[in-house]
């Protein structure tokens, strides 16, 4: 893989309005820094503290018209529906607001949509510097499609899994840090009912399912969460049973993400490094190869009947 400008590049090329990446090379490689879709990196991530310090800035702001306004922060918090430590920690920048939660506090502050007007500088917070292009791609999607081998899809997870992974990254990460990755993950969730819904598909490898990561609760909890998922309209969740001959997937996890306009995005992680590939070439092979590890794995319906064949031997 061809490294560019690290997190910076990454930053700007992943949109895609070019049809290379930023340095200009025609490789149409972006290096994105350390892992955080399948938490398989290592030690804090680089855009941490830049988001954190847009955080820290809201927080300010949301601060100051609270007590121009008179409002003591468990009033405040009971009127946007959140505790005044919740509070604190919004204003202190330790945690991210939804969007939800800064419109209804812009609301109640009376700030005129002095508020609102962060709340896309807040939510891009929420992820590392090289993950925000991607976020935003997901946001864009008319299709996104996941083959995974070591973990459940980020999308996928429930937040007892996602704490249960989080929890085993080496170096250790920081309680705050956790926090904002367990939110931000979640957030991510909203894919799942947006309108126009796009097409979801996502095929796991039969030992993801198998692997107690954070205990059997939080594993039968995340077969459930799995089998809810699969049953919507515009979602396949397919499984890759470990005896199979034959795997187009063989190379590792990726996900290929497809926007109105048609072009393809593929991004993976391996070792702690993820890339988006941005050349529409290595797109449409990328799709191609899902295509056939589709093929390869069980039907969707075949796949969750084995997803409660796991649950129930649990």
């Amino acid at each position: 893989m061809t490294e560019h400008k690290g997190a910076e590049a990454g930053a700007e090329a992943i949109p895609g309005e070019h049809e290379n990446d930023s340095a200009g090379t025609g490789t149409g490689v972006v290096s994105l820094g350390d892992g955080w879709e399948n938490d398989d990196g290592a030690g804090r991530r680089p855009g941490d503290d830049a988001g954190r310090g847009v955080v820290v800035a809201f927080g300010q702001t949301m601060k100051t018209l609270r007590v121009r306004e008179g409002l003591e922060r468990e009033e405040f918090g009971r009127r946007i529906g959140y505790s005044a430590s919740t509070v604190a920690s919004f204003e202190q920048g330790r945690r991210i607001p939804s969007p939800g939660a800064i419109e209804r506090a812009d609301e109640v502050l009376g700030a005129g949509g002095l508020l609102c007007l962060w709340k896309e500088q807040v939510e891009r917070a929420q992820y590392p510097v090289f993950f925000q292009g991607m976020a935003g791609l997901e946001k864009e999607a008319v299709e996104l499609v996941a083959y995974d081998t070591l973990v459940v899809k980020g999308l996928l997870q429930t937040e007892e899994y996602m704490r249960a992974l989080l929890a085993m990254r080496r170096p250790p990460l920081d309680e705050e840090t956790t926090e904002q990755r367990v939110t931000a993950r979640l957030a991510r969730r909203d894919v799942f009912d947006r309108r126009p819904a796009p097409l979801l598909s996502f095929v796991l490898d039969e030992a993801i399912l198998r692997r107690p990561y954070g205990g059997e609760s939080v594993l039968r909890g995340q077969l459930e969460h799995l089998l809810l998922i699969g049953q919507k309209r515009n979602v396949e969740v397919q499984v890759m049973p470990v005896d199979r001959e034959d795997n187009a997937g063989v190379n590792g996890p990726f996900t290929v993400v497809t926007r109105k306009d048609g072009k393809k995005f593929v991004y993976a992680e391996a070792q702690g490094v993820g890339s988006l590939q941005t050349d529409p070439e290595q797109g449409v092979l990328a799709a191609a190869r899902y295509g056939i590890i589709r093929s390869q794995a069980l039907s969707p319906r075949e796949s969750l009947e084995l997803i409660e064949g796991v649950l129930g031997s649990l």
